[in-house]
């Protein structure tokens, strides 16, 4: 099935996890978990655990997925559990908001070597790996969502637009000026590098 999410259960599986089949919840959580991590990653911040907001939107699934009345709307609805439960946790640690890095976050890093496929890379590729995924957290949150869903889930855009509840031209827009942004930032960074004396006023 490639409506409103990446899973690919079957109308029929999908029918049994909104009636409560317990299996069929099981089912359908493995098909979406992935993506769903991305929106998490998108929205959390870097003090909150993928895994713990991931748990939080499963237990949602299982108390609520019996309240949506329409198959397709399931997954603009976990979508929007997922950015829900990252804000909640955005709130919750804004006071105590540590000094740590993007890429500093075992969460975050957990997803560079996702993005990356394999943990026996060279470390020059594994740390400009970092460095593009740092700069591409950086971007606003309306570019840096939809880029995470294409980049690190390989979803295509008319799932992601789906998923977003956005005409797939706007997602198609949207990654493009994502990714004009993380060139230019990653230009402008190497730059600095080449001559530090910029950073001095």
């Amino acid at each position: 099935m490639e409506r409103a999410h990446r899973g690919d259960e079957s109308g029929e599986e999908l029918a049994r996890a909104l009636a409560g089949d317990r299996s069929a919840l099981r089912a359908v959580w493995a098909a979406n978990r992935r993506w769903i991590a991305a929106v998490i990653i998108a929205h959390k911040p870097s003090t909150a655990d993928v895994d713990d907001l991931l748990q939080e939107v499963a237990a949602t699934l299982v108390a609520k997925v019996h309240t949506l009345s329409d198959p397709a709307s399931l997954g603009p609805w976990l979508r929007t559990v997922a950015v829900n439960a990252a804000r909640l946790a955005g709130r919750k640690h804004a006071v105590a908001v540590a000094a740590r890095t993007v890429v500093n976050d075992e969460a975050t890093r957990r997803s560079v070597d996702s993005l990356e496929r394999t943990a026996d890379r060279p470390p020059v590729v594994r740390e400009e790996a970092e460095r593009v995924f740092a700069l591409a957290m950086g971007l606003p949150e309306e570019y840096r969502e939809p880029l995470l869903l294409r980049c690190v889930q390989e979803l295509s855009y008319r799932q992601i637009s789906e998923v977003l509840d956005l005409p797939e031209t706007t997602i198609e827009t949207r990654i493009a000026r994502a990714r004009r942004m993380v060139r230019e930032k990653s230009a402008s960074q190497e730059s600095l590098v080449r001559d530090p004396a910029r950073i001095v006023p």
